[in-house]
This record gives C-alpha cells, structure tokens and sequence, in this order.
C-alpha cells in the first residue's frame, strides 16, 4: 500500500502506523514494523474490545500480504500474535 512518511499512497489513505513503530525494527527483515504490520494492528485492537481483537486477527490472516511474507520468512514465531 506504500503508506510510509512520503509513500505513494501515505497522502490520500495516511501513514501507516507500522511504518513508524520502531520497537519492531528488524522483525521479518522489515523496517520498523513494515512486516510486522499486523502486531501493531492486532496491539492497537487489544487496547479496545476483545471482539475487535477477534475481528484484526482474522483481518491479518487473511491479508495477501501477511501471507507473503509469511511464505517468505521461516522463523514462525515472527508470526505469533
């Protein structure tokens, strides 16, 4: 979706804020959070209700990208929630 600061689509749909959560620098072999995305989604989803948690998780997997990167990657626990 290229919603990093000054990525193609970051002016019309904003910044992801993936693209900037530097605590999971590296991860996935990403930048910030970057392949990390649906961490930060599914952080932000527990700070709300559990049915939201529910609903980001099942978004996440379902994601083509989470899938790339997981077919990508072969350390799994990169991948738990």
């Amino acid at each position: 979706m290229r919603r990093e600061p000054g990525g193609e689509n970051s002016q019309k749909l904003g910044i992801c804020r993936a693209s900037v959560e530097s605590k999971f620098n590296e991860i996935n072999h990403g930048n910030n959070a970057g392949r990390y995305c649906w961490k930060v989604k599914i952080s932000e989803e527990n700070n709300n209700v559990a049915d939201k948690t529910l609903s980001a998780i099942m978004t996440c997997i379902e994601c083509d990208f989470f899938i790339k990167v997981k077919a990508e990657e072969k350390n799994i626990f990169n991948f738990l929630i």
